[in-house]
């Protein structure tokens, strides 16, 4: 193989593998989608504690407290996605100081409570129709915004308690009123930039 064909081999792999792959802090690469899971399961698993271990015991088995989307006024608990929404605005702001740390995440859903959690891209709708009908499977996809590409991930968000379930069937917004437990009632969507 001459020079010319190796250099423009060697760049094409480059490219693809900058597209897949980030960097970590001893310089190896890291594939984005692993990274993206990664941070998935931390999301996932500290939701689902918070919504099992404190808000269904008190609110569902020990009735001690409500959980509210008002709960400063009510004195109540913050429900779920509310703490998970809390936790990505403070990760976005945190991240501001860090430059090698850019990814952002949102819950989101085609039946969203509050309007401003439902799919705004083609790929959110795309990744939600998906893990709602491929129950088990996350959806992958590259999109550009703004003119910057990104990895961006679909991951199911089901009901993982029954006080998720009763909050989204009774809730007077809800669009839809038959959740079982189990169910996908929406999506995590993670983006990491892959173009530098």
């Amino acid at each position: 193989m001459n020079k010319t064909k190796l250099a423009v081999s060697m760049g094409t792999a480059i490219a693809i593998a900058s597209a897949t792959t980030t960097l970590n802090a001893a310089g190896d690469m890291v594939p984005v989608k692993a990274m993206a899971d990664a941070l998935h399961l931390v999301m996932d698993s500290d939701r689902t504690i918070y919504t099992r271990k404190i808000v269904n015991r008190l609110v569902k088995k020990d009735k001690v407290i409500k959980a509210s989307e008002h709960f400063e006024d009510d004195k109540a608990l913050v429900l779920p996605a509310q703490m998970f929404r809390f936790g990505a605005e403070l990760v976005q702001k945190r991240s501001e100081k860090l430059p090698d740390v850019n990814f952002s995440y949102s819950l989101q859903s085609l039946w969203p409570v509050n309007r401003q959690n439902a799919p705004k891209t083609k790929a959110e709708k795309d990744g939600l129709k998906f893990v709602a009908e491929n129950k088990g499977k996350n959806y992958y996809t590259e999109e550009t915004l703004g003119g910057k590409k990104y990895f961006t991930a679909v991951y199911a968000d089901t009901g993982v308690a029954p006080v998720c379930v009763s909050c989204h069937n009774k809730h007077k917004d809800s669009p839809k009123r038959d959740f079982k437990l189990g169910d996908v009632m929406g999506g995590v969507v993670i983006r990491i930039p892959i173009d530098g």
